[in-house]
């Protein structure tokens, strides 16, 4: 049996859903079994990610010319029993579709968007999840937000939940706060955020929390380090840091690769959340499998992955997120309880699983839709 997966996002830091594609495919590459799958990729750094046993084609970087065109003219040429995308499928397509939903916030919170990415994601998203065999998403609450939006039957949205990779587990304190100061030359206890600049990440509310608790805590000698990509929004992150009175303490490493992650782990004292909207969360599972302490929003999927593993605030309030971290910040009994609890968490999700369990649903959309297409000589699209 032959599969295909779009994964374009491997090696064009495309963050969430980069992370989410090379885990699912790396994992994919250990679960043995008797099928096959192309990966369709549109960058060289690909090739680093990307399992030997796989075949690999390349596409085009220009989202325009892969779905208008590119994919289209692979899937018809090789011919495998689905392919498998997240959020948009190529206009043209010959076999059946999965799609991978992590969230709906364009719907939810469009104004956390521009226009033009708010009107195209309202269009092609649709349009794929109309015609998908199957979705995915990572989380209950992001099924359930699918199902209401698009009026699919819930027994057409399979939850699979992501995972931590292997890479992030706790390592040497004092080595991961070397790596830290000499890459980043932050050399104080800090705060970690990690997210894309972007209006949803609520890095401004953090910000302004941040500042706050400096007030009431005025000899304490601690940072905050922003650890995500600059998207349109990062200007307007950057100006309330100038204004908070903290400045000086507030550090922005743009996009950051996972080795930098793992020591930044490893080494803030509290690793906060605020996001307004999640429909997962992977950098909650990432922090505590490094063994750090965690406080996030108590909004959308964040209570669900994190369970009783974090410390949970209203996004809206500087005044609880204050109080929150405060806590964590005095209370060391209660933040190595909280590490210790992030760390079971943690373990409790496994991209092993993950695999298996797209990979059951691969081989139950090809198996409903194979005979009926080689009886008519086409794979189309099926929705049950």
């Amino acid at each position: 049996m032959l599969f295909a997966v779009d994964a374009h996002a491997i090696g064009c830091r495309l963050t969430g859903n980069e992370v989410y594609v090379r885990s699912l495919l790396a994992a994919m590459a250990e679960v043995a079994g008797d099928w096959e799958l192309i990966a369709y990729v549109s960058s060289s750094e690909a090739e680093r990610w990307l399992p030997a046993r796989f075949q690999r084609r390349c596409v085009s970087r220009n989202p325009v010319v892969r779905l208008g065109w590119d994919l289209s003219r692979h899937l018809a040429r090789d011919r495998p029993a689905l392919v498998h995308v997240q959020y948009t499928a190529p206009l043209h397509c010959p076999v059946p579709v999965i799609v991978t939903v992590h969230d709906v916030s364009f719907l939810e919170y469009p104004e956390y968007f521009p226009r033009w990415r708010q009107w195209q994601l309202r269009l092609t998203v649709r349009r794929t999840v109309a015609r998908a065999a199957r979705i995915l998403t990572g989380s209950e609450f992001s099924a359930r937000a699918i199902a209401r939006h698009y009026d699919r039957d819930p027994s057409e949205i399979v939850v699979i939940p992501n995972a931590a990779s292997s890479l992030f587990r706790p390592i040497s304190r004092e080595v991961a706060a070397g790596y830290v100061r000499a890459r980043f030359s932050v050399s104080s206890p800090f705060l970690l955020c990690v997210g894309d600049l972007q209006p949803r990440k609520n890095q401004i509310g953090l910000i302004r929390a941040f500042a706050a608790l400096l007030r009431t805590l005025p000899g304490l000698d601690l940072h905050l380090v922003l650890a995500g990509k600059h998207t349109w929004f990062a200007s307007r992150v950057r100006r309330a840091a100038e204004r908070s009175g903290a400045a000086e303490r507030i550090h922005f490493t743009d996009f950051v690769s996972d080795e930098d992650l793992l020591h930044l782990y490893n080494a803030c004292e509290l690793f906060v959340f605020p996001s307004y909207y999640e429909g997962f969360g992977l950098p909650l599972l990432e922090a505590m499998a490094c063994g750090a302490a965690v406080a996030c929003s108590c909004t959308s999927a964040l209570p669900e992955v994190a369970d009783a593993a974090a410390l949970l605030f209203d996004p809206a309030s500087t005044g609880e997120m204050v109080r929150v971290m405060r806590e964590l910040l005095l209370d060391g009994e209660l933040r190595a309880r909280m590490a210790r609890l992030g760390q079971q968490r943690a373990a409790q999700f496994s991209w092993r699983r993950s695999a298996e369990r797209t990979l059951e649903v691969y081989r139950a959309v090809s198996e409903e839709t194979t005979p009926a297409a080689a009886r008519a000589g086409v794979l189309p699209f099926v929705r049950r």
